[in-house]
């Protein structure tokens, strides 16, 4: 027995079309099979979501679903997601995935049923943050599948060159007449009667062609950016697949991302703690100075607002938190040890001392400088 598509995506029956189309793109990014390569069942739980998506993300097969359940579909062409290939399923609903996977084309009925469409390429890009920052466009080489030239055509004699092929079922909402892509020329209307010497069994060749992307600012790890058109070709003149590129974030020396945040450490020297300090901050995109108080505790965090990284749509920029840490010194000279035994010693020491008392933090100055 199938699955219910609500139980399925985690939603109920009254959920809306927007939290039908988060559930749905919550489900696709978590068993995104660039996220999971090699792994078959996240790649079955990817198409399962693609089948429900097909159903309840469109208004009329909702409403026959909720009628009907999975028999109003049975014999009518819906619900075939389990059948899909994961070209199919990026180019009817790649552009669901949004920010996570963000510049998917496609959408429902964008593309001709009688024309062919060519498979699409998956790259990786890495980046650094100072290129996220800012943006950047990278040219990569691109292995892909083109027509060969001298390549001829005849009309398809199985669907007369309409490239569907059309049949009538009997369904309990009564006579259904079902038209789908012609099997023996894919939905081109034509078949291949020449193929030239050297191309493959679909007269394609291979070709290496340098491809232009630009990166927007502001991308994350696990985003896919599609560059239209730049994946291997189609036969008969049909539509070439995309190149969709899969962003991956090099670990930055310095900086730990955390969304559009940055988080840097910062260690001072014990005298610095004790004076206070000015210090500059080498940024991914220039300098700011920023001023610490005397007495400044290990543990504390400054924010400074707009120093993090931008949001890939523009409405808005992280931030930068600065985490301070107080450096210990491990070995001490005679000179320093035996400044801290006083400290110890004086039973009117203070461990917080006042600020008014210059004479202690000179003697921490002249320790340590």
């Amino acid at each position: 027995m199938k699955e219910d598509y609500y139980d399925l995506l985690g939603i109920s029956k009254g959920a809306s079309a927007s939290e039908i189309k988060k559930a749905y793109r919550k489900m696709a990014i978590k068993y995104h099979p660039d996220k999971n390569p090699g792994d078959k069942t996240a790649e079955a739980n990817f198409k399962k979501a693609a089948e429900a998506y097909e159903i309840l993300g469109n208004p009329e097969n909702k409403s026959k679903y909720d009628q009907y359940g999975h028999a109003a579909f049975e014999n009518g062409g819906f619900g075939s997601g389990s059948g899909m290939n994961m070209d199919d399923i990026f180019s009817q609903f790649g552009d669901i995935f949004g920010g996570a996977f963000g510049g998917f084309g496609g959408g429902f009925g964008q593309q001709s049923s009688s024309q062919r469409r060519g498979s699409n390429l998956r790259i990786r890009v890495s980046l650094t943050l100072e290129e996220i920052i800012s943006g950047i466009e990278k040219k990569v080489k691109v292995n892909r599948k083109v027509q060969a030239p001298g390549i001829e055509y005849v009309t398809c004699s199985n669907c007369n060159g309409t490239g569907q092929v059309t049949k009538i079922t009997n369904t309990i909402l009564g006579r259904m007449q079902t038209s789908s892509p012609c099997n023996a020329c894919g939905g081109s209307g034509q078949i291949i009667s020449n193929k030239p010497l050297g191309s493959d069994s679909q007269g394609m060749i291979n070709e290496e062609e340098i491809v232009s992307i630009k990166i927007p600012a502001g991308v994350e790890e696990g985003m896919q950016l599609k560059v239209s058109g730049k994946g291997n070709a189609a036969l008969s003149n049909g539509i070439s697949g995309d190149l969709l590129v899969l962003i991956n974030e090099k670990p930055h020396e310095r900086f730990i991302r955390e969304g559009q945040h940055l988080h840097l450490d910062v260690y001072i020297s014990i005298s610095e703690a004790v004076l206070g300090i000015s210090k500059d901050i080498q940024l991914l995109i220039g300098k700011v100075r920023i001023k610490l108080e005397s007495g400044i505790q290990s543990g504390k965090t400054l924010r400074l607002r707009g120093k993090g990284l931008p949001d890939i749509n523009g409405y808005s920029t992280g931030d930068l938190l600065v985490h301070i840490n107080v450096w210990t010194p491990k070995v001490l000279n005679r000179d320093q040890k035996r400044f801290f035994q006083s400290m110890i010693d004086d039973d009117n020491f203070e461990p917080k001392p006042d600020k008014s008392d210059k004479s202690f933090f000179e003697k921490v100055k002249d320790m340590f400088s």
